[in-house]
């Protein structure tokens, strides 16, 4: 095998692995963020600005766990031992297939899992090689029964969290004090877990990935600098300046920008905002009125578009439904109260969804990094990869990069379908979705399964949802859709994979 002889089939790898990248996304990462945009906390334009940064970080700073295990784990590569040359053009094979399915399903608007297009592909190459003792059955079925495990952790996880915020925050006779009392501890959970995470897996060129090796005492390291050194920071700076921004704006009632929270100490007071129901109806953008259970009910579906960014793109419907509850016990004040409770809760589902973004930036990178880092080192060796072949930092960046730009040009697509077009969404919801989804997928991360964010975000909504017990308030023609969209994912991938690979080198 001469190097020369396979540099289009490099050149042709690293396109489609940019191509798959951006497929992921524009599909992908609509999961972090359609929750956050369905509950008008954030804008499109915003979620796009956000996750530029939150993606790239988690594919660079804990996405090498996951790439090795795409690489890997799916097909036994010592088969092609005798032909690298082989497994290269397979690999090549599976980012063609999966980045074409992938980038079909955005453009007609299914949400499927990229993890389950990568991991068809690598499979279906595997199986027209050798047949079906190519794949590798322990670690495949692992990856497979995680697919079946994360959406049921992610919505135990987001329901529990729900649950507390419900009955220690929503529920309460004073919902906007007692949530004020508790943003610094939403915070510094979130901060703490997030930083843990990446201490213990970060690059290893990163010094503190040395702290990360698994005995006790530097366990206790990780997890104290974690706590202390990000967590408690966090939340010291939000109870010295975010919550006494939030009692200003809205127990005080000052008219205050949002700039001011930043320096919130050194401002001086404010003429006060004279109609403060006005003015939270003039924000409905950033909450919704009254939460489900609270209110009148409207079902979400499929028709009748609602704007979520001025006038430009309508993204998220809501269909109604005739299973009006109206509870008459709540007069204007304690509405009031329940708006302001909301809004204070669209800061915090700001921070939850970069987190989700992070989380997905850190194990769905691999589905388009870890194919090509195996091309790289079979031209590179001339051998099949190995378990520990560290991955390119430029590559992790790369495909950081990409998957931001398919978010940026094509991700509206993906955020049409998800969001309301499940359940009925408000800033307090949404905020335990996305904490439940991405603490599932970080986590996976960690252990190095590539499970599907789609399936974690999809699992979280459908548990809320369904945590006022009623299952009319779930659209299950869209969640039964969405399933579909993922059976199908897998076999079509594999077919698409297996027929390049065939018409090369035949079965």
């Amino acid at each position: 095998m001469h190097p020369g002889d396979l540099i289009g089939v490099l050149v042709a790898g690293g396109f489609f692995a940019f191509w798959d990248a951006f497929g992921i996304g524009a599909n992908d990462v609509a999961n972090s963020f359609a929750n956050s945009v369905a509950a008008r906390t954030i804008t499109l334009k915003q979620a796009c600005a956000i996750a530029v940064f939150t993606e790239f970080g988690g594919a660079v700073l804990m996405g090498a766990e996951t790439t090795a295990a795409i690489k890997n784990s799916i097909i036994d590569v010592k088969l092609w031992k005798a032909v690298p040359e082989q497994l290269m053009f397979g690999f090549m094979c599976a980012l063609v297939a999966s980045s074409f399915w992938v980038i079909l399903a955005s453009r007609f608007g299914f949400p499927v899992s990229t993890t389950h297009s990568i991991v068809g592909a690598i499979a279906g190459v595997g199986i027209a090689k050798f047949g079906f003792s190519a794949i590798n059955s322990a670690e495949f079925w692992k990856i497979v029964l995680s697919w079946v495990v994360s959406p049921g952790v992610a919505g135990v996880l987001a329901t529990v969290f729900y649950l507390i915020t419900k009955y220690t925050v929503l529920n309460a006779k004073n919902s906007l004090q007692r949530g004020l009392n508790f943003i610094p501890v939403f915070f510094m959970f979130t901060i703490s877990l997030c930083m843990f995470f990446v201490i213990n897996k970060a690059p290893k060129g990163i010094d503190l990935s040395k702290a990360a090796n698994q005995t006790p005492e530097n366990w206790t390291k990780v997890l104290l600098i974690s706590f202390v050194g990000g967590g408690v920071a966090v939340g010291l700076y939000v109870w010295l300046f975010i919550v006494p921004y939030f009692r200003r704006l809205l127990i005080d009632e000052e008219t205050l920008s949002w700039y001011h929270m930043f320096y919130i100490r050194c401002v001086p007071t404010q003429p006060k905002n004279e109609n403060m129901e006005a003015w939270l109806e003039g924000h409905a953008d950033k909450i919704k009125k009254v939460d489900e259970e609270y209110a009148a009910v409207e079902t979400p579906g499929i028709e009748n578009a609602e704007h979520v960014e001025g006038e430009d793109k309508p993204i998220v419907a809501e269909k109604k439904k005739k299973n009006w509850r109206v509870l008459g016990k709540y007069a204007l004040e304690g509405r009031q109260a329940r708006q302001q409770t909301e809004y204070l809760f669209s800061y915090l589902q700001v921070a939850t969804a970069a987190f989700a973004s992070f989380a997905h930036g850190s194990n769905d990178v691999a589905n388009a990094a870890g194919p090509f880092s195996a091309m790289l080192t079979i031209y590179d060796t001339a051998a099949i990869p190995g378990k520990n072949v560290p991955v390119p930092f430029g590559l992790l960046a790369g495909m950081g990069i990409a998957i931001d730009l398919g978010l940026v040009l094509y991700g509206y697509n993906i955020m049409k379908v998800l969001g309301n077009h499940i359940t009925y969404q408000s800033p307090s919801r949404g905020f335990n979705m996305e904490l439940g989804a991405s603490f599932t997928v970080i986590v996976a991360s960690f252990l190095g399964l590539p499970v599907s964010t789609t399936h974690c975000i999809t699992g979280a909504t459908v548990a809320v949802g369904l945590c006022n017990g009623e299952f009319a308030s779930i659209n299950w023609r869209m969640v039964v859709w969405i399933i579909f969209s993922w059976v199908i994912t897998l076999p079509i991938t594999a077919s698409i994979a297996g027929l390049l690979f065939a018409f090369k080198y035949g079965w």
